[in-house]
């Protein structure tokens, strides 16, 4: 649900899930059970979910943690998520599992958004911080496996990592940003995992009752409301540079992308704009409807709510993050996010 449209694949989310709970325990923890000094890194992916090449394995997740550790001169204590979606709720999980680092509940942004840098809790601005980000992954049949270890600006170590997911095949798993927890704990999305856990819970509680009851659920927990009904219309979506670009129409409200839904208009006029939840929800189950998945004359719901209602972190907040964002979409968003 948080995924708004993109955040990876379900499928993804529950092999990583499934494997981490496989391997051993992982082990969700409260800013407040960590040392304040303690290292934290954030752990993601980073692509275009409709990339067709694409290899993540559970092991590279691992990998690229253990790349990022070999740079850094204290133990990494903790993870967190960049953010919630599909399957990037579940990073962490198998890192935790294998070894032994804790999954705070906590990331980058409440929902999932397009960039690392709008997932770095405000360390893109930082004066004077110097990022370590790594990745390890690619489509290994095509010989583009890869490995990466980069150090510098956070704005131009994701530059670099987003090119190395495009040469990997779409998308590449990644750790990055080593901070303390008392940082985390100043500018992070604090209990967005929880959030999600609760609107899962109060989604899957309301499945035997219908569709219809799902999407009250989604409603009810988020504060939200549902802008238009009925088919997908005018789907227009180009891949470049790992992201998924484009928008489509449902009723008389045209909802723009790049990776997740960012803008709804209706009539020329704007109703809401990123960091907001913006999803798609299929009317024949009442569960999230993903932009790659989506055809035209697919039957949804479009739903929004407020961003006060969810968790948001600092790099969110930020308006350096927004310029390459919306020469993508071909939209302003900076105003209206940040108001």
């Amino acid at each position: 649900m948080l995924a708004c449209g993109g955040g990876g694949w379900v499928d993804h989310g529950y092999l990583v899930g499934r494997t981490a709970v496989s391997f051993g325990t992982p082990r969700l923890a409260s800013i407040d059970e960590v040392d304040p000094d303690a290292l934290v890194v954030t752990v993601t992916a980073i692509g275009a979910p409709g990339a067709a090449a694409w290899e993540m394995q559970p092991r590279d997740y691992v990998r690229a943690l253990q790349l990022l550790a070999a740079e850094l001169d204290q133990p990494v204590v903790a993870t967190m998520t960049a953010q919630n979606g599909s399957s990037t709720t579940c990073n962490g999980w198998l890192q935790s599992a294998v070894l032994g680092t804790l999954v705070l509940d906590a990331a980058g942004d409440g929902r999932a958004h397009p960039t690392g840098k709008m997932g770095s809790i405000g360390l893109t601005s930082l004066s004077g911080y110097v990022a370590v980000q790594s990745v390890a992954g690619g489509n290994r049949a095509q010989g583009r496996y890869l490995e990466a270890v980069v150090r510098g600006p956070v704005s131009l170590c994701a530059n670099v990592l987003r090119t190395a997911s495009d040469q990997s095949g779409g998308f590449i798993a990644s750790a990055r940003n080593p901070v303390s927890a008392r940082y985390v704990r100043d500018h992070a999305a604090l209990g967005a995992i929880s959030l999600a856990l609760e609107l899962g819970e109060a989604m899957i509680a309301a499945e035997q009752a219908g569709p219809d009851a799902v999407i009250d659920a989604i409603v009810g927990r988020l504060g939200g409301r549902i802008l238009a009904r009925g088919p997908v219309r005018d789907k227009a979506m180009r891949y470049e540079n790992a992201f998924d670009i484009g928008s489509l129409s449902v009723g008389d409200v045209e909802l723009g992308f790049v990776n997740e839904y960012l803008t709804a208009e209706s009539g020329g006029e704007r109703i809401a704009t990123f960091p907001d939840v913006l999803t798609t929800l299929s009317l024949s189950n009442g569960r999230p409807a993903a932009i790659k998945d989506l055809v035209d004359g697919a039957e949804v719901a479009v739903l929004h709510a407020d961003k006060s209602q969810i968790p948001v972190g600092d790099g969110v907040r930020d308006p350096s993050v927004y310029p390459e964002v919306e020469a993508m979409l071909g939209k302003p968003l900076a105003a209206q996010a940040l108001a």
